[in-house]
């Protein structure tokens, strides 16, 4: 599990829709670096299980936590959970979104409102329940998952686009809430990542995949996840308020 560097030994970090691509990456990256990883999932529950088995299995220390992050109890049961089981919470990743292709003229108020409940109401409820044991930690870490979607636009999936563009915002006003008491606060935006696409994420939007980038590649989800590492390790703590662009050239921001 470890490459010889541990700088978040002794940290915990809780990982929202963490059990397969991008997220799994960043729980693999957190544990190799030392820290204890809370697997959050809603309907993939195996796949949680099994990478917390993963982990555990090679020397790491990782708990798998399934909940509902639009559910404010489940989200603080989860923060409780995690907190009894490793005594402390560091850091809080806010992966989990909805991502679903529609036309605005189709969209009604309801799916707009599906998007936002995971993947801006999910990423407040969670940090709303982290606060005090990343105040506690006095060098806590809150990471944003947006997406290159809010920096270039997309055909189809306006509801989306908005919501990252909304993390990007939170976590410049977190930035300035947060700093006396130590705790960053910063986005990363993905470019095109080789990933398995979910059910309802639909096909790439035409205008992502025709954009291409510089490196003339996809990203590995293991390129995201090093750079959560970072912005977690002692590296990365004179960096806060940023929105951060992994992209390959794809965006320059």
């Amino acid at each position: 599990m470890s490459n010889g560097s541990r700088e978040l030994d002794g940290q915990v970090a809780l990982v929202t829709g963490s059990a397969k691509n991008i997220g799994r990456a960043i729980n693999l990256a957190l544990a190799e670096a030392g820290a204890k990883v809370v697997i959050n999932a809603l309907t993939s529950q195996t796949e949680a299980e099994q990478l917390a088995e993963e982990i555990n299995d090679a020397g790491g220390t990782a708990m798998s936590y399934i909940a509902d992050i639009r559910d404010p109890q489940s989200v603080e049961a989860m923060v409780a959970a995690a907190v009894d089981a490793f005594g402390a919470l560091n850091i809080l990743v806010n992966n989990a979104s909805l991502r679903q292709l529609l036309p605005l003229e189709e969209m009604t108020l309801e799916q707009w409102r599906s998007v936002f409940a995971v993947t801006v109401e999910g990423a407040m409820l969670c940090t709303v329940a982290a606060l005090p044991h990343l105040r506690a930690a006095g060098h806590g870490t809150v990471i944003n998952i947006s997406g290159v979607a809010s920096q270039l636009g997309v055909k189809d999936r306006l509801h989306a686009a908005t919501a990252n563009a909304a993390l990007e915002g939170m976590v410049r006003s977190l930035a300035h809430e947060l700093a006396p008491d130590g705790v960053t606060a910063n986005a990363i935006s993905p470019g095109m990542i080789d990933t398995v696409r979910g059910a309802t994420a639909g096909k790439v939007p035409a205008n992502i995949a025709a954009a291409g980038n510089l490196l003339d590649r996809k990203g590995r989800p293991e390129e995201i996840a090093a750079m959560v590492r970072t912005l977690c390790g002692p590296a990365g703590r004179y960096v806060t308020g940023q929105t951060i662009c992994v992209n390959g050239g794809m965006y320059f921001s």
